[in-house]
């Protein structure tokens, strides 16, 4: 069984048949066999974006007030978390590859009002996903995630639209067939 860890990303598989999941990719923000594990969906956008949910200082005309939201996944789904390659942000989780997860929000937010292109650098998500210590291992034994180990840069490499597909093909072997797996094999 591949190991599970920060950083890793979680590729669902074509047959999930979970809607919350399928064709998804998590990226594993924190696994710990006893206590559990964390992971933000990283593509399925959401209809709002940062200025929805928030009220920012200065208001919707700032660029940050237009980042496009992600569902990180069904838990909590009232919760805001974020990605970001800011190393110097205070408190924030190094998941690899000039990943970040979390860190002081306040600093964060005041960084975003004056930084021109925000999106580049910081994916913001509403939920998340979680699982119960050792739910997550039993599901990888079973088959329903393939696990891309210390792939977390791929967070802003591609395209929302195709990420599930284009992991899977990047992984190549019998994960790129799979890629090419149709959402409902009766339509084939």
């Amino acid at each position: 069984m591949p190991r599970l860890q920060s950083g890793s990303l979680l590729i669902s598989q074509p047959f999930l048949g979970d809607p919350n999941f399928e064709r998804t990719v998590v990226l594993l923000c924190s696994h710990s066999e006893e206590e559990g594990s964390f992971g933000l969906v990283l593509n399925r956008p959401a209809s709002l974006q940062l200025g929805d949910v928030l009220e920012l200082p200065g208001g919707d005309a700032l660029p940050a007030a237009r980042i496009p939201l992600g569902l990180g996944g069904p838990v909590q789904p009232d919760t805001l978390h974020y990605l970001h390659r800011r190393a110097d942000l205070p408190h924030a989780v190094a998941l690899g590859q000039d990943v970040y997860w979390g860190g002081d929000f306040r600093q964060l937010i005041e960084e975003l009002q004056t930084d021109p292109t925000p999106s580049e650098e910081v994916r913001l998500y509403v939920g998340y996903s979680g699982w119960t210590a050792g739910q997550l291992a039993e599901e990888v034994r079973e088959n329903v995630w393939i696990v891309h180990s210390n792939a977390a840069g791929k967070v802003f490499t591609l395209d929302n639209d195709a990420f599930w597909q284009s992991i899977l093909r990047e992984k190549g072997g019998r994960f790129r067939m799979l890629s090419n797996y149709p959402t409902d094999p009766r339509l084939n």
